[in-house]
This record gives structure tokens, sequence and C-alpha cells, in this order.
């Protein structure tokens, strides 16, 4: 297991249990890699009770590894520290990678118990790798003779990379400042996996029931069959359930036409996680900002973003808060605009009552129809789930990288709806594996994710085996999963960190794929939803399940001239939760513990991210990226990339845009190259110079306030 992935994987860990460490014994699927295809998980072999023995066997091998790594005889050397570093850790990176995955997507009260108990240890065992001194003496000496190497620049750079990390988790330290670390980071673990499942607790409970049919008008057949299946599905048979998705807003708002039944909805999604019950997160929440700013202190920084932005592409805070700082303006008046002729709208309609946000997506819709004579119901029946992703998703890949896919049904999976594809490079050699879980679960994280059950590495052998995981609405039996377009996107997004990790070609595993920065991770996966709305892919996968029809030019028209309507409220929401992010872990350490709901509501207020009826897309009392998944002071990325993203689709449309040149150009020098260099240069070496704000603002429809470059 590589210490990048010990990083990642300390992010998301608990409390101690002890498990049987005998009991991971050659009857253990994770003790030897899997015989299955590119190590695919051997989902038909791994029972509950096998990841708990094979943590600690795992953790157990691994220091063993380490240690006499740490006590080797000989001077230290690039081989004999750093590459023996890399292969350590394999029956731990094994079950680490299989199990954040389905404890995620596919959890039961043995998982949570098993997540509850391995965190803190592997937060424990994190520290014992990063803070023994041996080791770090080792790392220090080879990266100070580091002139000398006459190596590659990969391993230059996995030398650079390791010293970083180790001084960033605390090598540098007193003994008994790395004791004080030790005792945050284990609070840390703990209490991130404590917020994930009073999350997911409180999501479930929080579902909107309801007894009346009546009260769900204007619900399609499709919907209304699905909230009574969820309901027969808890046990509640005549009624109907409304599960909440991850997000504040939430996808039936648009269709109830029940005032009140919608702020119902939106009130349950609002304070899901504040209810003063044993679901709350709020404490949790005040606990975790003080932890990390006294962990940003111990270590020599301001605050906690400090110290999480140093290896990012925007460096410090000062430039995040700068790139938002740009985008606030442009924002605030675009929202106010919409709001304006969603007000118009609901007063032609006879109703007349102030705008609220959960009148919000309803008419800024009927604002749509109207304007655009758009409706996203006559969107859907071109949009069917294994349409989009043969002919769209998979279509767009082949024109720009010649790969294709084969599903196969030979290989176990952890959950029945769980599909996999074989893909291969244009040589027609195996690149790597595919996994796709797309529908909804009351036991699934609500959101979507890409990330590997297997990392490419070309000293380990390993080709990449990757899954894809998303929350679409399963359809009734017998019925087509037809989207909405933002699903569709969801799939092109989710596709394009995927294609980030099939593309890897690194030596090492740490720098490999997707292993790079928050805020340029997103760029890969942001730039792929571009090619949802190209002509030519667009018109190759919609086509009306029914009839057969593609797409007509006239609803694709109406699509792109809609595409900026609305983009006020949806960046509105997502800077508001970037400032939330940032301005949580700016506290410094001599800041008492905060009343949650007050700092939450003055947060936006200095930020001005407070627009009028746009709520923050995450509340910080369920704001999983920050808290629990691994995104804290890093939510901004999502926007950063989107500039990023939006300059290289501009540099593809000055190029000829969809051709297999210009892919090979973007794999080449972007998809394939993991974190083997700085990004700003690998950025620039693609789109000829810094990331500009232009394109972005462009897209969205945003009228700059200073054009001007930001990076």
């Amino acid at each position: 297991m590589t210490l990048m992935h010990a990083v990642l994987l300390g992010a998301t860990a608990v409390i101690a249990v002890n498990f049987c460490a005998s009991a991971a014994s050659a009857a253990n699927p994770f003790t030897a890699p899997s015989p299955l295809p590119l190590h695919a998980p051997q989902f038909d072999k791994v029972k509950d009770t096998d990841y708990g023995p094979a943590f600690d066997e795992g953790m157990k091998e691994h220091l063993v590894e380490i240690e006499k790594i740490a006590n080797n005889p000989a001077p230290p050397t690039f081989d004999n520290t750093i590459v023996a570093m890399e292969k350590s850790g394999r029956m731990l990176d094994r079950v680490s990678q299989t199990f954040f995955n389905v404890v995620q997507a596919n959890t039961n009260d043995t998982l949570d118990k098993v997540q509850t108990a391995v965190a803190p240890k592997l937060a424990a065992h994190q520290d014992a790798i990063y803070l023994n001194p041996k080791l770090f003496w080792r790392v220090k000496t080879a990266y100070d003779s580091r002139d000398k190497l006459k190596s590659d620049p990969e391993s230059q750079q996995l030398l650079k990379i390791y010293y970083m990390q180790f001084v960033h988790a605390g090598a540098n330290l007193s003994d008994s400042d790395k004791a004080k670390l030790r005792d945050l980071n284990k609070e840390e673990a703990t209490l991130s996996t404590l917020f994930q499942q009073k999350l997911l607790a409180a999501a479930k409970a929080g579902a909107l029931v309801v007894d009346k049919k009546a009260d769900l008008a204007g619900l399609s057949d499709q919907e209304l069959a699905a909230a009574a299946d969820a309901a027969k599905a808890r046990k509640m048979p005549g009624e109907y359930v409304i599960p909440l998705q991850n997000t504040t807003q939430q996808p039936l708002l648009v269709s109830l036409a029940n005032r009140d039944v919608r702020q119902k909805l939106f009130e349950h999604s609002w304070t899901r996680a504040e209810k003063g019950d044993a679901n709350d997160t709020r404490d949790i929440i005040a606990r975790l900002a003080q932890d990390r700013a006294q962990k940003a202190k111990l270590l020599g920084y301001p605050n906690y973003a400090a110290y999480v932005l140093y290896d990012q592409m925007a460096k410090m805070p000062e430039a995040v808060e700068k790139f938002i700082g740009q985008l606030v303006g442009p924002t605030r008046a675009k929202a106010a605009d919409e709001a304006k002729q969603i007000q118009a709208m609901i007063d032609k309609s006879g109703k007349h009552f102030d705008l609220k946000p959960w009148d919000w997506e309803m008419y800024s819709e009927k604002v749509r129809k109207a304007k655009y004579a758009l409706d996203q119901d006559q969107l859907k029946p071109y949009f069917e789930l294994n349409k989009v992703l043969k002919d769209g998703v998979f279509y767009a890949a082949n024109r720009l990288y010649g790969i294709t896919f084969n599903e196969r049904h030979d290989l176990p999976v952890y959950q029945p709806d769980v599909r996999v594809f074989d893909v291969f490079d244009k040589d027609d050699s195996q690149l790597g594996l595919m996994y796709f879980d797309y529908f909804k679960r009351d036991n699934k994280q609500g959101g979507a994710w890409m990330s590997n059950f297997v990392q490419q590495s070309k000293l380990l052998g390993t080709k990449p085996v990757i899954y894809n995981v998303a929350n679409f609405t399963k359809p009734a039996p017998g019925q087509p999963a037809l989207l909405s377009f933002d699903d569709v996107t969801t799939m092109f997004h989710e596709f394009g960190h995927a294609l980030h990790g099939l593309f890897a070609n690194q030596k090492y595993q740490t720098l490999s794929g997707t292993s790079v920065a928050r805020d340029f991770v997103e760029f890969p996966s942001q730039f792929n939803e571009h090619w949802a709305l190209y002509p030519e892919v667009l018109k190759h996968y919609a086509v009306n399940y029914k009839t057969g029809q593609t797409i007509p030019q006239a609803l694709v028209d109406k699509i792109k001239k809609s595409q900026t309507w609305n983009q006020g409220y949806q960046l509105g929401e997502l800077l508001a939760a970037s400032e939330l992010d940032m301005q949580w872990h700016k506290l410094t350490a001599d800041v008492p513990k905060q009343d949650v709901d007050k700092f939450e509501a003055q947060a936006l207020k200095r930020t001005r991210t407070d627009f009028p009826n746009v709520p923050t897309r995450y509340r910080s009392s369920y704001f999983l990226h920050i808290w629990s998944n691994g995104y804290a002071a890093g939510y901004y990325a999502y926007q950063w990339t989107v500039m990023l993203d939006d300059d290289a689709y501009a540099w593809f449309e000055q190029n000829g845009g969809l051709t297999r040149a210009n892919g090979q150009r973007f794999r080449d020098l972007i998809l394939s190259k993991g974190h083997t260099e700085d990004y700003g240069v690998m950025f620039r070496r693609f789109y000829g110079k810094d990331p500009d704000i232009g394109p972005m603002l462009k897209h969205r429809g945003l009228v700059p306030e200073k054009p001007g470059t930001t990076g």
C-alpha cells in the first residue's frame, strides 16, 4: 500500500475494536492477489466478516515491511527506501480499495461496524509510518542526495512527493508534538466516520412519506411507481416515499404541484441532520473544525485550508478566495435577474406568493418552457440509460481515444445491479476493467463518484480496475431507466474520471491516474461532460426509446439555448458551498467551538454568497464532501476545474473538435500524466498559457466584472 493511499484511507477512517488477526488466514480472499482477470475483487468469496481480519493482517504485514526498510543497515538509496515502500502493503491495499467502495455503495450494519472499528487503526497505522524517525531519516537522506541521482523524471517526482508527504504529516515534529498529532488524527478519523454514518441514517430517516396519491400531483407514472416501490421496500404498502438526495434541492421539487408538499420536502432536506436526535451531526462538525485547526497550528500553518492547499494547483487560500470573488458579483446579478423572471411567472399563474427556495426549481422550469419551449419531460424518452452508456459515453470515448468496450457477465459483483465491461485500447490490448453501479439504494451514500479496485502501476504489474457509482432512480420492473439531462451529464462526468484512471501510464502507483490534486482531478471529468451535447455524439445516443426517432434538431437547439438559464442559481449554490468549506477551514486554533447554524449564516453573509432564495448546495450539517470524503478546503476545486475544462474545450473547438488527433493529444498531455509533473506546467503545455476565466464566464452566460486570468 503506497503512502499516498494511506493518506486517502486515513481521511475516511474511525474507533477501535480488536479483530482476530489470526482469522486472516489463507482462507481470507484478501491474503493473496485475486486470481480473477486484472485482480478484480472476488465478490463471490468475500464475506462481510472477512474485512476486519484482513485489515488487521494487512496493517501487521505492512508494518513489518516498513520496519525492515527503516532498519536496513545499508545506506539509504532511492531503491532500498522509496521503491521498497512503494512495493509494500499489498494486502492492505487490496482490502482497502475493495472495502471503501462497498461500504459507501452497499453498506449494512456489519460493514458499518467494521468501518467504525478500523478507522482509528488506519489513522494510527498512517502515523506509525509517517512519524517513524528512522524511516524519515532514510527518506530525507535520499531526498538530500537527489541531485546525485541519475534517475528519470518520474522517479525524481516520486522522491519529492514522498519527502513532502512525510514533512506534511509531521515527521519534523518533536516527540511530544507527534503524540499530540497522533491523538488529533485518531479523533478526526473517528469523528469523520461517525459523521458519515449519522448522515446516512439522517438521510434515510428524512425521506418524505406521503399517504395520499393526490398530494403527489405533477409526478409522472414512473416517479409515482418509484415512490410506491420505495414505500414497499420500507414495509409501508399503500404509501409513497420520496428518499432524499445528498443535495439541498431535491429532483422532484421541479414537478410537485402541491406547494405545501414542496415545502415539506425541502425542509426535510434542509434539516435532515439537525433534528436534535441521535443523527444530528452539528456537534461532530464543530469538533472536527477545532481538531483540524489545532492540527494545522501544530504543523506550522495558520489554518487548515493553508495546510491542505500546499500541494494543490491553487497553492494558497488567498488564490481560492480571489477566484471565487471574481465569480460572486456576476453570479449574484444573474441569480437576481432569474429570480425576477421566476417571480413574474409565479404572479402570472395567479397564485400570488413570494418566491421561496422550494418554489425555485418548479417555476424556473416553467420559465425555461416559456422562454425556450423546453420541457424536461420531453427529453427523458431520448435518454435511456443503456443507450446513453453504450452509444453516448462509450461512443465519444471511442471517437476521441479509439478505445472499445465489451460487457462481461462472468465476474462477480457486490450487488446485482452492477455491470462489468472489458476496456480495450486502440491496439486491441486490454486497457482495464470498468464496473458501473448506477441506481439509488437506501444503503448507498448520495452523489456520484469514481475510484479504483486496482490501480495501474508498471512497477507492480497492475492494470486499472475502475468503478463509477451514481444515484439514479431505479425504474419499476419492466420499465426503461429514463434519465434527466443532468443524469446524462453525470454519466459523462464520472466516466471522465474513469478515463483519467484507465489511461494511467505510470511506473509508480503513488503518481498514477487520478492520484492528483483536488483542484486538478475534476478537470478531466468536467471536460468530458462537454461531449454529452456535441452534435455527433448526442445524435448517436439520444434516440426515443418508444419510436426509435433521433432527437430532433429543434429540441437540441432548445437544450443549447437554455444552457445559460438558471446558471445564476446553479453557480450560486456551488459558490455558497465552496465558501462554507473555506470559512470552516480558515478558522484558527484560538477560536472557540462554533455554533454551527450561526457560523454558517455569518460565513455566507460575510462572503456575499448568501444569494436570496439560492440555498447552499450543501449545508454544513450534511456536507459529506468536506467532513468525510476528503474534500476539506477543496470543494472550490469543482469550479476551479470548470475554468480548466472550459479552457480545454475552447481549445478543442478552435482545433477541429472531436477528432482522434485531438483526443490523443489530450490523452498524451493530460489524461496519461498522473502526478508526474507540476499541474501548472502540464496545463500550460496543453493550453498554451495560464488558465483563463473568460471561457468559463462565457459558457455560463455570465458577464465578468473584470475580465482577466486566474491561476
